[in-house]
């Protein structure tokens, strides 16, 4: 009978983590990349304000998928406050403008609610795509999108072209710099 060698099942362990790391960075990938079309969606704001991205076409688009529940969500709102004030009323040498659209993953309408007005999201652009399992994000825009975690963001281009998948807000905020008149 073959003696059980650690070394052996350290080599199968590392192995084995590092194809679970590659698979799970495939599965998490988004279906839309950079220089691709953004998918055109129709949403409804929380004061039953109904809207559509390609209605936003000719700005700057920072597509946001978040979540009342998400901590790193949460986390990032200053640096979006941030940018809205910044660059909401800007003006831009190949675009109309800058705006945010946020689309939060919730199973709760109350709870998003909720949160755009204890966090102080004053955007209008801001849509539920509800779910039912969070575990799969089973929601029509995540879906047409790929977003399966959160926070996930898309620059998108005035032409609706993806600019950047899940740029750092710090490199949004330099890339629109750049841009500004």
């Amino acid at each position: 009978m073959k003696k059980w060698n650690p070394i052996n099942f350290l080599i199968i362990f590392v192995v084995a983590a590092g194809l679970f790391t590659v698979a799970k960075q495939f599965y998490m990938k988004p279906n839309v990349d950079d220089g691709e079309k953004a998918p055109d969606f129709v949403a409804v704001s929380p004061i039953n304000f109904g809207f559509k991205l390609s209605d936003l076409k000719g700005k700057y688009v920072l597509l946001d998928f978040w979540g009342s529940w998400c901590g790193p969500c949460i986390a990032e709102v200053p640096g979006l406050i941030a940018l809205q004030e910044k660059f909401g009323t800007a003006k831009f040498k190949d675009a109309e403008g800058f705006t945010i659209v946020s689309v939060a993953v919730e199973k709760d309408r109350q709870r998003w609610v909720a949160a755009i007005e204890q966090l102080g999201l004053t955007w209008p652009y801001q849509a539920i795509d509800p779910v039912s399992n969070f575990k799969f994000f089973d929601s029509p825009i995540a879906n047409e999108y790929g977003v399966k975690q959160l926070p996930t963001k898309f620059l998108i281009s005035p032409e609706r072209k993806i600019i950047a998948v899940d740029m750092p807000l710090e490199e949004v905020d330099k890339y629109l710099a750049e841009r500004a008149q």
